[in-house]
């Protein structure tokens, strides 16, 4: 066995594994040969009779997955007949519909590539995302929220002359674009029996990053690293508890796995939310008996700062996994104290589980660290603390082959672009990332300090820390803030009382204190600071309350 890589990937130049980390996740069972269409087979055998259901004030459905399991397969052989196999893209732009589930199903039996875009992605980022992968097939809502997929995918679609598109929703047929097919023509076929058989070396899933750099990089995994990655989510992942609602956007990498892909490993129901309303997700949970586990710290803490919040709901949150964005220690400790259990992990869509804790970890660990090495996964420090880390999860490339070439050091090792620390016990502490350390007179500041700093603060709900241009010092700390609920917003003086109490060093301390009602954020929750600071830059993010 040589070194590995995909063989339908000259399009994207992937790179290959060397050779001896291939045969090593062979050997130790953290890869195999299954392909993502083996796996959703056999998951979705098993699972045929539990329940599948979307909440939506626009686009409801119940039902189980045999249900989406039968309409997959028969979109897949409508696709088939249509010329569509192994080696080709299937993309989708949809929200928390069944539609999605469906797609990225059949995607799978085919052995083509599934490209998931968020549903809220303008026409500059789809564009940008049509680009990269070249897709065969498109699928998209007709409208939700504010936009409309039509008008967008009509004008995108204008010189394309390749994709078909596929448009769900409640549009009458009549009435979409000439270019566009009804998803539900599709499905009214005989379904496919087997999944194709591909190379579990080829891609399987492109997933694009939340965009908290301008352009967002198309991530390649294989069938290998997804397999990977889904058992490494299955392994962290509590026993118990009630079923869950998934809110993050199936578009979105996580979010796609955590509701498409993980439930088949444990036979779980799935309850898709198409729209993110803390006090709607509240009274789900109590009229139904479901629960929320975590997410990105945005998820938990929208729920716990809602006046609606109660000791019912939390009854309901035995647990919570946090990660995805950073992990103030001011959230760990305060859901601790409501008896929610708590613990952390760290990953990005390129090497998804890179470290984690279980919930019978020692408590300091799980509140105050990002967790040890998952199976399979290696970590090390770079001299400047960013941390490089290899394992079977780890992404097999960039769309643009020039950034792959630049991502990965010899021997298979992954420049994440995160500064972190290791303890003597072998846990990981993000403490930064390099892109986000402010250079003020030439002292670098780690915004991350201050920001878990001024959590401690009651009226703070969630702070972002940025550079700010300074004229004299080159940049400067400017703190961004969103306040809790029904509280005042501390002025820059009681911010700086605050971190002075803390024994921070003065010339870490913030020169500018803005307040807003909501921050910018990708779409698994993070921040998108480098909007925060062109608006610091432009002019339009001000001092005081929003």
């Amino acid at each position: 066995m040589g070194d590995h890589t995909a063989t339908v990937g000259p399009r994207w130049q992937l790179r290959a594994v060397p050779g001896d980390l291939a045969r090593s996740y062979l050997a130790r069972g953290w890869w195999n040969d299954a392909t993502l269409g083996a796996m959703v087979a056999a998951g979705l055998e098993e699972m045929s009779g539990v329940t599948f259901r979307v909440r939506s004030a626009v686009h409801p459905w119940a039902g189980t997955f045999g249900d989406v399991d039968r309409a997959a397969r028969s979109l897949a052989w409508s696709l088939q007949a249509r010329g569509v196999g192994p080696g080709d893209v299937v993309a989708f732009q949809l929200p928390n519909w069944v539609e999605a589930g469906i797609t990225f199903w059949a995607a799978a039996y085919l052995g083509a590539a599934v490209v998931p875009v968020v549903h809220f992605y303008g026409a500059k980022e789809v564009d940008h995302i049509l680009r990269e992968t070249s897709p065969d097939v498109i699928v998209t809502a007709d409208r939700f929220g504010r936009t409309d997929h039509l008008e967008v995918y009509e004008a995108l679609l204008s010189d394309r002359p390749g994709p078909l598109w596929l448009v769900a929703g409640e549009t009458p047929p009549r009435d979409l674009p000439t270019r566009a097919t009804p998803f539900e023509s599709m499905l009214d076929v005989d379904p496919v029996t087997q999944p194709a058989a591909v190379d579990p070396d080829d891609p399987a899933v492109v997933g694009f990053t939340s965009g908290t750099t301008r352009d967002a990089k198309g991530v390649v995994h294989s069938h290998r690293t997804i397999g990977c990655e889904t058992r490494q989510l299955d392994y962290m992942f509590p026993r118990g508890g009630p079923p869950q609602i998934t809110g993050a956007p199936v578009g979105h990498f996580i979010g796609m796995l955590n509701a498409f892909l993980v439930p088949l490993l444990r036979d779980r129901p799935v309850n898709l939310i198409d729209v993110w309303e803390p006090g709607e997700v509240l009274r789900m949970m109590r009229e139904e008996g479901l629960g929320v586990a975590g997410g990105a710290t945005y998820f938990l803490t929208s729920l716990l700062d809602h006046p609606d919040m109660s000791d019912e709901h939390l009854s309901l949150m035995p647990f919570a996994g946090l990660g995805g964005s950073p992990v103030p220690v001011a959230v760990t400790e305060r859901a601790t104290k409501l008896g929610i259990s708590v613990f952390r992990s760290y990953g990005s869509t390129e090497h998804p589980s890179i470290t984690g804790c279980l919930l019978d970890e020692p408590e300091a660990k799980r509140l105050r660290t990002d967790g040890r090495p998952l199976p399979g996964v290696e970590v090390r420090l770079a001299g400047n603390g960013e941390i490089r880390s290899r394992g079977p999860d780890c992404f097999v490339g960039y769309t643009d082959p020039r950034l792959t070439a630049t991502a990965f050091e010899g021997d298979g090792w992954y420049r994440t672009g995160d500064v972190g620390v290791l303890d003597d016990d072998g846990y990981l502490t993000i403490t930064d990332r390099i892109s986000d350390v402010i250079i003020r007179g030439g002292e670098n500041v780690s915004a991350q300090e201050i920001e878990e700093l001024m959590m401690e603060q009651d009226e703070v709900a969630e702070v972002a820390v940025v550079a700010a241009p300074d004229e004299r010092l080159g940049e400067h700390a400017a703190a961004v803030v969103r306040v809790g609920d029904r509280m005042a917003a501390p002025t820059l003086e009681q911010v700086r009382a605050h971190l002075a109490a803390s024994g921070l060093a003065r010339q870490k301390w913030p020169e500018s204190l803005s307040v807003v009602a909501d921050f910018p954020r990708t779409p698994s929750g993070k921040v998108q600071k480098f909007i925060l600071r062109q608006q610091l830059r432009d002019g339009t993010l001000q001092a005081g309350p929003p």
